[in-house]
């Protein structure tokens, strides 16, 4: 990808998906991994919809997570947690989603984008995310969301509204994302390993 002066929240020109077949393979999917209910999503929950070629356990424990850096307290100390990735070794679809919208969008933001870890990432209502910043940017696609929810990247805040539409955000500043609502927020989040904001 060229380097372009991008703000932190670059919505992707020319690039939207059908987000009622997104819903509906996501309804069922959800309903499959036990998330389908309103008490499903405790707190922060995960969904890989790539894996490391033949490795089942990439998609499991710190996999689903991965390094990233916060300030825990008033020190105002830089502290890191989890454990450090290597994205570019996802590169092989999960086979469950085979045979889904997914696979089809998951294609089409590979050919455009190098992309690391592609993940349903649910969060649960009245809830908000650490303040923290990661290795990369970050690739949204919301297919659920309300108008309670809103991203923070350092002082702006702003609502990706789910419309088909591709934002990649800079999540290598410190942000945040709290879902205000009612119900349950989730987005696809893909790792967008060539970094277009620096």
């Amino acid at each position: 990808m060229a380097q372009l002066n991008y703000s932190d929240f670059y919505q992707v020109p020319d690039l939207k998906f059908d987000i009622k077949k997104l819903r509906e393979d996501l309804n069922s999917l959800l309903k499959k991994k036990g998330f389908a209910s309103p008490k499903g999503v405790s707190n922060f929950g995960a969904i890989p919809l790539n894996q490391i070629p033949n490795d089942k356990d990439s998609t499991k424990g710190n996999n689903i997570r991965g390094v990233y850096w916060t300030i825990a307290d008033e020190t105002g100390k830089e502290v890191t947690r989890d454990v450090p990735i290597d994205e570019s070794k996802y590169t092989e679809l999960v086979p469950e989603f085979k045979n889904t919208y997914f696979n089809e969008v998951y294609k089409t933001l590979s050919k455009k984008f190098k992309l690391g870890r592609v993940r349903l990432l649910l969060k649960e209502p009245r809830s908000t995310l650490s303040w923290h910043k990661d290795p990369e940017p970050r690739l949204h696609v919301p297919i659920i969301t309300n108008l309670g929810c809103s991203m923070v990247i350092e002082n702006v805040a702003k609502h990706l509204p789910a419309d088909g539409h591709v934002t990649i955000t800079n999540n290598t500043k410190y942000h945040n994302f709290f879902n205000g609502g009612e119900q349950a927020r989730v987005h696809l989040v893909a790792c967008v390993l060539e970094n277009p904001f620096k």
